[in-house]
């Protein structure tokens, strides 16, 4: 147990251009940051493809999880005294606020799609295998590593502690917005953080709001909804999204049929198979992945050779507003007439459909994060947030959904001017 309280001899502190300072005092801490398996973050970009938007877009999940840590840090630092916490859980959740995102891949979400992979369960694998993140939270106690797989799987029976990092108002939300908005450049995602750190309180099951800081929960939710519109969302990322996901698909599908590849893919030949170990998927980070994509430019398949040059040299697919709900006739034949244009629809033409609830009440049965945010009144009672904001009540429940069709317009523009399948499917797109 002296693990758990070992103390490093001088506070150590990372410069942050977010949170000035992370501040670092417990020895286990120390110890997981330098560990393989987190400093592979630094290999991983927090935002994807995002930095062909927005070009400051360079940070990493490591910057990130140094930046939860630090939010996570400061909350119980004011919750110290207060009924409901246990000062026996601050290491519990210092750890699992720095673990939280160990499992992600290169591009995440995209890469997940298509290897019908899940972050989270390396995240465990982690935590749980044979690594060294488990060695050294094993030095705790034996029982250590499956408490914080618990808490960031949000299965852990103190749900207070899992709020903390995963709700509707929690310490990963609040570093990605003003991190996120900061390396885009953009003003959306600042809010008063310092405001809400100083109203959260402790509850049996779950972190609380005094309503005296009501207004500074608005502005954060309202940060969160223009975020995600506004930079998450944005319509060429989401371009990108879709090159690399069809890059992966194109390279799976020829490996699939046997397809001669210039240089082996072997860091991606478990994903072919849909089972990489746990050291296969730490030894594929996004240096790896996009030295593949610069080699495959040159491959002989014309398809995996367009993506891969479009990825690499920026050169993305525009975009028009479409819904295939509504527009499915016009859908099917655009995909005949790109056949016909020596355009395989499968690769050149796609819709992307995004969704986002900035704010939605807990309904039965579904997941935990859908929790809502109480205030806490000065009669002691509470009330759930929507209910004393008009701001919020106003996009509560509200379900956003945006369709966008992409497609190569340089490929078309290519074709024949005398082309009437170039007429046609140009008086589709931009009818």
């Amino acid at each position: 147990m002296a693990y758990r309280n070992e103390q490093l001899n001088e506070e150590k502190v990372f410069k942050d251009p977010v949170h000035r300072y992370v501040h670092i005092r417990d020895r286990v801490i120390w110890d997981l940051v330098g560990a393989p398996e987190f400093q592979r973050l630094r290999r991983i970009k927090q935002l994807g493809t995002s930095y062909l938007t927005f070009h400051g877009a360079e940070h990493s999940r490591f910057n990130h999880s140094l930046g939860v840590y630090e939010i996570v840090r400061r909350i119980i630092y004011n919750f110290e005294d207060r009924p409901n916490w246990n000062p026996e859980d601050r290491l519990l959740i210092l750890c699992a606020a720095l673990l939280h995102d160990l499992g992600h891949g290169p591009f995440s979400h995209s890469f997940e799609k298509v290897f019908k992979l899940d972050h989270e369960d390396f995240t465990q694998q982690i935590l749980l295998g044979d690594t060294t993140i488990n060695a050294i939270l094993k030095k705790v106690e034996n029982g250590f590593p499956q408490k914080v797989a618990d808490v960031i799987n949000k299965t852990y029976e103190n749900k207070l502690i899992v709020s903390l990092i995963s709700s509707q108002i929690d310490a990963d939300r609040m570093d990605y917005l003003q991190r996120d908005a900061y390396f885009t450049g953009v003003s959306y995602g600042h809010f008063d953080m310092e405001r809400i750190l100083r109203v959260m309180r402790p509850m049996e099951d779950q972190v609380v709001v005094k309503e005296s800081g009501m207004h500074a929960v608005e502005d954060y939710i309202m940060s969160r909804y223009q975020m995600y519109w506004q930079v998450y969302f944005h319509p060429v990322t989401r371009s990108a999204e879709v090159i690399l996901s069809k890059i992966l698909h194109r390279a799976k599908e020829l490996h699939e049929n046997d397809y001669a590849f210039k240089l082996k893919p072997t860091h991606f030949l478990s994903f072919f198979a849909e089972k990489p170990t746990l050291k296969e998927y730490l030894e594929l980070d996004e240096a790896v992945t996009m030295y593949y994509f610069q080699i495959w430019m040159n491959e002989d398949d014309p398809i995996l050779s367009d993506l891969c040059e479009r990825f690499v040299n920026r050169r993305l697919f525009k975009y028009i507003e479409f819904n295939p709900n509504h527009q499915m006739n016009e859908w099917m034949e655009l995909f005949r007439l790109f056949q016909k244009a020596g355009l395989n629809p499968d690769y050149y033409l796609v819709v992307d459909s995004s969704s986002d609830l900035p704010y939605d009440f807990y309904r039965p049965g579904e997941e935990e994060e859908r929790l809502p945010i109480h205030l806490l009144m000065p009669n002691q009672e509470l009330k759930e947030l929507s209910r004393q904001s008009e701001i919020v009540e106003s996009i509560s429940g509200k379900k956003r959904t945006d369709h966008k069709l992409y497609f190569p317009l340089d490929r078309l523009e290519e074709l024949s001017s005398r082309s009437k399948t170039k007429k046609r499917i140009l008086e589709i797109l931009y009818r």
